[in-house]
Parts: C-alpha cells; sequence; structure tokens
C-alpha cells in the first residue's frame, strides 16, 4: 500500500544514548530513573532506558483516508506543541533518528458517535531498531489519543534545541475507562469568550475529557441566538456578550475535530428568568418570574422551537433539560396558573412531573435520548422516559438507586467534583469514584461515566482555567484509568500531577499550582515542578 506522507516538520538530532549507565538525568537535575510523566495513566505500560531523538524531517506517515483533515492537524498542533515556541535547531546528526509516526486507522468511519472506540496502541522503537514508531487505532479519534500520549514521552531540550523521547522502547496499550468523561462551564453567570471556549476545549483534548457540557442559559441570562425565537437572546447581559448560532456551531465543530462531544443544556423549567426577556409571556407573572408558565402551551412551543434548532448543529446523542431545583410556588400564587393546576386536577409537584415529562418528549422528538438532573429521579424516577440519563449532582447514594432502577447515571457529586467548590483539593477530585458500593457488573456498566462541574458565579475569563486545572484533570485519570491502576494514595500522583500541570502551563493554559486551594497563585520563586 501507498504510504502518504502529510506533514513534515523541521526538529533536529543529537546522540542517542544516554549517560552509559543505563540511568538518567531527569528535568529536574537529580539522578535516578526517570518517572512515568504521562497523565492519565495509560491501562498498559512498557518502557526501556534509552533515547531517541527526533529526525529534521519528522513526519506523520498514514494509509488512513484523511478527508476532513482532523489527523493531519492533530499531528501539526502536537508538534507545534512539543517545540513549546522554541526555535528547534537545524544541525544535522549522523546518527540514527526517528524518521516519523506511522499510524493505522483500522476503521474509515469518522464520525464522532457516542460510544465511539477511543483504544489505540502505541509503539516506540528502541534506537537503531526502526525509522517509525507506530501508532494504532480502531478509529481516527482513538489516534488523537495516542498522539497525545506520544506528546508526553517528549521533551523539548533547550540546551541542544532538539526534540528526544526518553526512556524508549515503549509499549502502551490504553482505551478509557468510562465512555463519559466530561467538564461542565456556565456561559450564563459569567459570559465566556469563544476563544477560552476553545482554550478549554484545547485542555481537555489534553486530559483525555471527552464531553463539554455547556450549560448555556440560566437565571442570570441568555447569551444563545435561537432563530426560532429571535427575542430569547435579549436575556443577554449586553449585545457584545452573546453568542450566534454560527458560534455555537463552530465550537461543536471545533471540540469534534479534538475528539469532544458537546453536550448542551436548557435547564427547564427552572432556573429560566432570562427567557422571559424576550418573551414576557413565559413568566407566570412580571412578579413571580420563575419557573416557566406551565399553563401555557406556547411555553413548549419555545421549547420545541429551541431543541430543534439545537438538533441542527448539537449533534451528540444527549440533550441535558436540567430539571433541578424547581420552586413552584409561583404557580400555586399565579391565579391563571392555579386556575389551570385546579381543572386538570394536578398539585403543584405534579405539575412540575407533567412540565420535565413533556419536555422530555419533546426532546425524544428531536432524535435525543435525555439528560436530567436527579431531583427529577428522586421525586419521580419512574415516570421517566427510559431513554433518560440521571445526572447526580446532591451527595452520595444517588447513584446506586439509579442504576438499581435500570437508569443510566452521571456522577458530579458536588462535594467532590464541584470545581466552584474552592476549598475541595485536587486530592479529592483523584480519590471520588462513581461506582462506589456499585458491585453488581450490568450495574456498573450503568454508569456511564463522570463529570468536573465549572459553575459560573466567580469565574470568568480572567481566571476560569486557574480554577478547573489541575484539579480537573485529577477526576480526569479517575475516568479513564482502570480502578486497579489508579494509585491507592494521592500522595503517590503528586509529582505526576505537577508535571501534567506544569505541561499545561508550557501549553499556554493558565493551570494553578497543586498547592493552591482551589485556584491561586504560586507561593514563593521555585521551579514549576516543586509547587
Amino acid at each position: 500500500m501507498r504510504t502518504a506522507v502529510v506533514a513534515a516538520f523541521l526538529v533536529t538530532a543529537t546522540v542517542l544514548v544516554g549517560n552509559g549507565s543505563g540511568r538518567a538525568v531527569n528535568e529536574h537535575g537529580r539522578d535516578g530513573e526517570l518517572d512515568i510523566n504521562i497523565w492519565p495513566m495509560p491501562e498498559s505500560v512498557s518502557r526501556g532506558h534509552r533515547k531517541l531523538y527526533l529526525s529534521p524531517n519528522f513526519h506523520l506517515a498514514s494509509e488512513y483516508a484523511d478527508g476532513s483533515g482532523v489527523l493531519k492537524d492533530a499531528f501539526s498542533k502536537m508538534v507545534n506543541l512539543l517545540l513549546m515556541g522554541h526555535e528547534a535547531s537545524s544541525n544535522l546528526s549522523s546518527f540514527h533518528l526517528l524518521q516519523g509516526l506511522h499510524v493505522v486507522i483500522l476503521s474509515p468511519d469518522h464520525q464522532l458517535q457516542y460510544g465511539t472506540d477511543e483504544s489505540y496502541k502505541l509503539l516506540v522503537p528502541a534506537p537503531g531498531k526502526q525509522d517509525y514508531a507506530h501508532l494504532e487505532a480502531q478509529t481516527v479519534y482513538g489516534a488523537l489519543h495516542g498522539l497525545q500520549t506520544f506528546s508526553q514521552l517528549c521533551y523539548f531540550n533547550s540546551a541542544t534545541s532538539v526534540i528526544e523521547v526518553r526512556m524508549a522502547p515503549w509499549t502502551i496499550i490504553d482505551q478509557p475507562r468510562f465512555s463519559y468523561r466530561g467538564l461542565l462551564i456556565d456561559t450564563s453567570r459569567h459570559y465566556q469568550p469563544l476563544s477560552m471556549i476553545k482554550k478549554v476545549i484545547d485542555a481537555m483534548s489534553y486530559a483525555k475529557l471527552n464531553v463539554l457540557h455547556w450549560h448555556i442559559v440560566d437565571t442570570q441570562s441568555f447569551p444563545l441566538e435561537i432563530p426560532s425565537y429571535p427575542k430569547l437572546w435579549n436575556g443577554a447581559f449586553s449585545v457584545s456578550e452573546r453568542y450566534t448560532f454560527s458560534d455555537a456551531a463552530e465550537i461543536v465543530s471545533y471540540a469534534e475535530r479534538l475528539g469532544i462531544h458537546v453536550l448542551a443544556e436548557i435547564d427547564v423549567p427552572g432556573h429560566a428568568l432570562s427567557w422571559g426577556k424576550g418573551y414576557p409571556s413565559l413568566w407566570p407573572s412580571k412578579g413571580c418570574q420563575q419557573p416557566l408558565d406551565v399553563s401555557n402551551d406556547f411555553t413548549f412551543k419555545v421549547i420545541d422551537g429551541i431543541l430543534s434548532d439545537f438538533s441542527k448543529i448539537f449533534k451528540f446523542k444527549f440533550v441535558h433539560l436540567g430539571g433541578d431545583e424547581v420552586d413552584t410556588s409561583c404557580w400555586a400564587s399565579t391565579p391563571h396558573i392555579a386556575k389551570w393546576l385546579k381543572k386538570h386536577g394536578m398539585n403543584e409537584s405534579e405539575a412540575y412531573q407533567y412540565f420535565v415529562l413533556q419536555a422530555q418528549k419533546i426532546a425524544l422528538s428531536h432524535g435525543y435520548e435525555i439528560v436530567n438532573w436527579e431531583e427529577t429521579f428522586n421525586n419521580f424516577g419512574s415516570k421517566l422516559s427510559r431513554k433518560t440519563v440521571v445526572h447526580n449532582w446532591l451527595g452520595g447514594g444517588v447513584a446506586q438507586q439509579v442504576v438499581a432502577s435500570g437508569l443510566r447515571c452521571i456522577v458530579s457529586n458536588q462535594d467532590k467534583w464541584y470545581l466552584d467548590h474552592l476549598d475541595t483539593p485536587w486530592q479529592d477530585f483523584y480519590m471520588n469514584e462513581p461506582l462506589t458500593n456499585i458491585t453488581a457488573i450490568e450495574q456498573q456498566k450503568l454508569v456511564i461515566g463522570g463529570q468536573v462541574c465549572m459553575w459560573g458565579e466567580t469565574v470568568d475569563g480572567s481566571d476560569i482555567e486557574q480554577t478547573i486545572w489541575p484539579r480537573a484533570a485529577a477526576a480526569a485519570e479517575r475516568l479513564w484509568t482502570p480502578y486497579d491502576k489508579l494509585a491507592k494514595n494521592p500522595s503517590q500522583v503528586t509529582g505526576r500531577l505537577a508535571h501534567f500541570r506544569c505541561l499545561l502551563n508550557q501549553r499556554g493554559v493558565a493551570a494553578a499550582p497543586l498547592a493552591a486551594p482551589g485556584r491561586g497563585a504560586p507561593l514563593e520563586p521555585g521551579s514549576c515542578y516543586s509547587q
């Protein structure tokens, strides 16, 4: 078969051996065995003790029909990250060099879908054995994870201006533990610029997270253009703090090219005061403005219009319909709604159930399966569509009940996985186990994964990254790495996570020091690796 060389980048070369003793000096200058600084830790890793150096023409070689350019772009981006903004030396060496990375992708399907195979196998040869490293994956999205891992094996040596691979040869076999590995961002409490959302997506790909849960609208603002109901974004903070429909499509496309799904959320019937800025009839009354008016057919027409528009750009299997923290007192105190309740023989709790189930039916009609916050399950779980995924957030024990009922679950318990809780240290993020007290294999399969949540009350473009990272990365290893390979004590991974945090910094991500409580600045002068 013809091998297509699709990219080449100048790097450089130097000698191919370590210090001659089979031992090496790590980046901190301490003599001894180098640690395996890969995050998250792969399923299986073996390595040697030699060094490799990338050829001046290190390139991607693949027979994959990369019509969309996903693989080529990812490779190009990886090499740029390895150079870290430095200019590589153009000096050549007579020693053997690693000429390129040969990528084999077994499936021609390039569509990103829920449950896409994300496994990969990476082989980096010993010096002088082969000219190419080899990466094999079932799908291009597994190959993207393999590129991320390969990038963490490489170091730019500033003293020689070369990119080197330490501890060769490498054999890495890897796949995720959970299919859903999420991060929530909230653009209602504070607007996040498109450039910042893309930076968050980039960092997610480095940590192998694969779902961006976009909590787009809430009580405070409605920043998204909805073509079917164009006055909805009158609820934005300002005309410059809005996302056009094409902006949203761009975010979805950008994420998809990195193997990341976008889960869009409209939180109904509560958390929706901003909807009425453009359409006041959605409010129960001017003096009592949420939850949305359950008695008004127009309310459900608007939800239908939103989800119809969503279906054109948000192609993920799921849509999030919220359903949490619904205070129904407005319904009881508003005469026309109280009259409607009486006519239909409903109390407030039954009207809450009615609303959620109506919204579910609309979502199903547009081809979505549904995610709802756990209050819907706690209040009327047996009534929910069997295509519901229950999103746990209030605390422990709920996931066990959800899967025992046969429904799927996402774990985001706020005591451990809420990033806005600045007093929750990274160690708690690492040790939070989604399958706690769930022992039956079939029930474990119903926990599709977990998610950390960056609620937006105290974050905007100035501090979101340092609040997310590195704590989200601690949870990312919990969601990716096999349970038996996870550290039993977070102190065992402190150095490796610190290394990953420094890698994020080198890549332009404002990740906070590990010692910071939630987010913060370095305490004193020193190496990045010791903070």
